[in-house]
């Protein structure tokens, strides 16, 4: 769909000459929230050297994606105003990476049209000399510039005529508008005092968009997250801020990769590394407080640590960081090469020492793929030779280790043919459980009258949750493996130690709630061995309670211990429990039956026991948050004194409903919530700001019938009076935050439990350690300085708009 967006670039003659070929050269995914829906941002970078920025188009009914900002042509509005003094820098054959491809005998390996922009670039250069030759005769020494698609070659002075510029010059300017990669930072959030102050008053979190280009000059682009997030009104981005140049190299930047190095919480380090055609790699820091506050272009922020140049000079093809959370100080970069080599330096970012931790001749032909997994332990890369392999640092060396082969579950089958000739790049899951390959068709291979035209690449998906760590392995499982013929021993227990280490990682709060994976592994083996599903989650939740769990542990002993879960772990629990343990799923596809498995193959008790762990879970959130609630409400109506709420970051609506809610509950609510909502119903409502929303009485959204309070999910108005008696009643959706009746306006849904939200939820709530011992007492250690995230309160994961299956929704993971 992307390169529907982007064809605007080329002429409809160029479309039907390319048939469609995809027209991207670079794109990066930034964070998840700077896009207005709290979704990403998707940078693109054409093969003309342009940089958009896209959005999702979730109001917009359609397919193709939106367009929120032109990077390059804001780069050239900078630009001009400088007269393009921004640096100066040559381009000159030795500078294209193209042609060290040619030099080393890989044209065979480039597509067509790079050979044919190559030809095309070089009669270009010809007819420029021969404009200077036939100007330098008639006694000029400027030429008029060629047309380009880049506005850079037009300058108009005070009297409107178009100046001459000389062919250095053009070629200059025109190496600086083309752009050939992107890459953003990783999120820097307002906890480490790198937020940015907006109009509201409030710091938000922001990112660092990379644009690098021939010139060898590094663009570099602030934006941070949007005030609000909204899924209804006209979306309102924050415009990036060009905040500096970066003169990284002298030709072609080829890869850029990022890294944030917190060895002060109050000022960490972001850390840049650039690869060039030349073969060097450079390794760049900058505070972040400086990156962040700066308000107009001036110096470049970031300095260099050091410069890392290939043995062979060949060009620096890919390259990847990792800061290790094992050894905060301990950064390792992978470099991988045009010869198909791979490097692995480690660095002590605080004394400044680089050491060459290892290095292999990897693959025959150019390395196009790196990616750490598990925390840096090891490394995943492909390359042109159409090979993908596993690599483990020990000792000074760089190991090979088989990729895991066993399948879990039942084997999938699909109609693409197994006739690739290379990889083009790879990533690695969230939860590192799954890889994802870049492969492209041997095109002689394929059906010439079906295949060949409709077949340009695929992506292949391949388990490494059962990927070995270590060289040797002295460890044995604490479960009966004879259970489990199926899986050897030591990749069973890999898959063990994966999820776990997986399950731990999605406890942060800084890391997205992005679990698709941990999901997708765990209902494989569910289908095949579910006993071992059991036991994964058993164990992980005696991570958290310790002694208090028994060695034969079980469910009813989770049920005890659920106040002392943080709500981060109560709402992977829940995600665990609704789509994987008492979900149904299609198992039988090879005598082309389908049969349905619900719960675990196990007694009729035990699975009611996994509902009601489900139930109590979900019971335990929604207690937090209308104590929370009540709290908050309590100390602004102390202080407000009827002008409105003391805090401006979050309001507690929906408190009229949640008063009814632990009325009907009874003896079964908490004693501390108990004597909070007494007190809430002492306070004088007639002095409660309107901001609050406090109604008793609802009226339906689709008539003006009275709904009682009967559910905090779900409501039915009674109807409205008429001459037969009562009309039709409607079935309404409550929000899972406020328990107030949704408007009909579309709202926020979650894609887990199917709940629907008009508000959002308070950042405090999503860092509940546990349950409060005393509501009051937290609020006030606690501070709500951030936007509300639309989060779902129950599952964790991103809120988003729900569209038709036509213009694919998106699901939560």
């Amino acid at each position: 769909m992307l390169h529907i967006a982007l064809s605007r670039d080329s002429s409809p003659q160029e479309k039907q000459y390319r048939e469609n070929r995809p027209c991207v050269r670079s794109i990066s995914w930034s964070p998840i929230g700077f896009a207005p829906n709290s979704g990403c941002l998707l940078a693109v970078c054409t093969t003309e050297g342009h940089v958009r920025l896209y959005r999702m188009p979730f109001r917009e009914f359609s397919a193709e994606w939106v367009e929120v900002m032109d990077i390059s042509k804001e780069l050239y509005s900078y630009l001009t105003t400088t007269n393009f003094q921004a640096a100066s820098f040559r381009a000159s054959e030795a500078s294209d990476p193209s042609q060290a491809c040619f030099d080393e005998g890989y044209a065979d390996d480039l597509p067509i049209s790079v050979m044919r922009k190559e030809l095309k670039r070089r009669r270009l250069n010809a007819l420029t000399v021969m404009e200077v030759k036939a100007c330098s005769q008639k006694g000029k020494n400027t030429f008029n510039a060629p047309r380009s698609k880049a506005k850079s070659s037009k300058i108009v002075v005070e009297d409107g005529s178009q100046s001459l510029i000389t062919a250095e010059e053009y070629a200059s300017r025109s190496a600086m508008m083309s752009s050939l990669i992107v890459a953003w930072s990783p999120c820097l959030p307002q906890t480490f005092g790198c937020g940015i102050s907006t109009t509201t008053g409030l710091t938000s979190d922001c990112s660092v968009l990379a644009v690098g280009g021939k010139s060898g000059i590094l663009s570099l682009w602030r934006i941070h997250k949007p005030d609000e997030y909204s899924i209804m009104n006209k979306p309102d981005l924050n415009e990036p801020l060009l905040v500096g140049l970066l003169n990284a190299h002298d030709t072609w930047i080829t890869t850029i990769s990022w890294g944030l190095f917190i060895s002060d919480a109050s000022d960490p380090l972001l850390l840049l590394a650039t690869g060039c055609s030349d073969g060097s790699v450079k390794i760049w820091q900058a505070c972040c407080r400086r990156l962040v506050e700066s308000s107009e272009l001036s110096d470049s922020p970031f300095s260099l640590l050091k410069e890392v140049k290939a043995a062979d000079f060949a060009m620096a093809s890919v390259v990847s960081f990792n800061v290790s959370a094992q050894s905060p100080n301990k950064m390792l970069l992978a470099i991988g090469n045009g010869s198909g080599s791979i490097e692995v330096w480690s660095c002590d970012i605080l004394v400044h020492r680089f050491e060459k931790a290892g290095s292999c001749d990897a693959h025959n032909h150019v390395v196009t793929g790196l990616a750490w997994a598990f925390g840096g332990r090891c490394l995943y890369s492909c390359s042109q030779d159409n090979l993908t392999r596993c690599w483990i640092l020990h000792e000074n060396s760089l190991y090979e280790v088989p990729i895991p082969s066993n399948t879990p579950g039942v084997k999938g089958s699909g109609d693409v043919p197994d006739a690739f000739s290379s990889c083009f790049g790879l990533a690695v899951s969230p939860g590192n459980l799954v890889m994802a390959v870049v492969r492209a068709f041997a095109t002689e291979q394929l059906n010439q009258m079906y295949e060949a035209r409709a077949l340009k690449a695929a992506v292949e998906f391949l388990w490494i949750g059962g990927q070995q760590l270590d060289i040797s392995s002295t460890v044995y499982p604490d479960f009966d493996v004879k259970v489990f013929p199926d899986f050897p021993e030591k990749e069973l227990i890999s898959w063990e130690n994966n999820i776990l280490w997986s399950l731990n990682q999605h406890e942060s709060l800084d890391k997205p709630l992005v679990v698709w994976d941990v999901v997708a592994a765990l209902l494989a083996f569910k289908q095949s061995i579910s006993i071992f599903v059991k036991h994964i989650i058993i164990k992980w939740l005696k991570s958290s309670v310790g002694s208090q769990f028994g060695v034969s542990a079980n469910l009813s002993d989770a049920i005890k211990c659920l106040s002392e879960f943080s709500s981060r772990k109560l709402q992977l629990l829940n995600i665990i429990s609704k789509l994987v343990v008492l979900k149904k799923v299609e198992t039988d596809k090879v005598e082309e039956q389908s049969q349905f498995l619900e719960g675990f193959n196990d007694a009729e008790d035990e699975r009611l026991d996994w509902t009601q762990l489900h139930s109590n879970s979900e019971m335990e959130l929604r207690d937090r948050l209308v104590g929370y609630s009540f709290t908050v409400f309590l100390d602004d109506a102390s202080g407000s004194d009827g002008k409105g709420t003391k805090s401006s970051y979050w309001v507690p609506v929906g408190t009229a409903q949640m008063e009814q809610w632990v009325a009907i509950r009874g003896e079964d609510v908490k004693d501390q919530l108990k004597l909070l909502g007494e007190e809430v119903r002492t306070v004088d409502k007639s002095q409660i700001p309107s901001i609050y929303e406090y109604v008793e009485e609802e009226e339906c959204s689709f008539c003006s019938a009275s709904v009682p309070f009967d559910s905090p999910d779900f409501a039915v108005c009674k109807g409205v009076k008429c001459d037969t008696g009562n009309g039709p009643s409607h079935n309404l959706f409550r929000c899972s935050v406020s328990m107030h009746i949704c408007p009909i306006v579309p709202v926020w849904h979650c894609m887990c439990c199917q709940r629907w939200a008009s508000t959002l939820a308070p950042a405090s709530f999503f860092k509940m350690p546990g349950y409060p011992s005393d509501f009051k007492s937290f609020s006030k250690s606690t501070t709500d300085d951030e936007h509300p995230k639309p989060w779902c309160p129950f599952c964790g994961i991103p809120l988003k708009r729900l569209l038709p299956d036509f213009l694919l929704s998106p699901s939560f993971v």
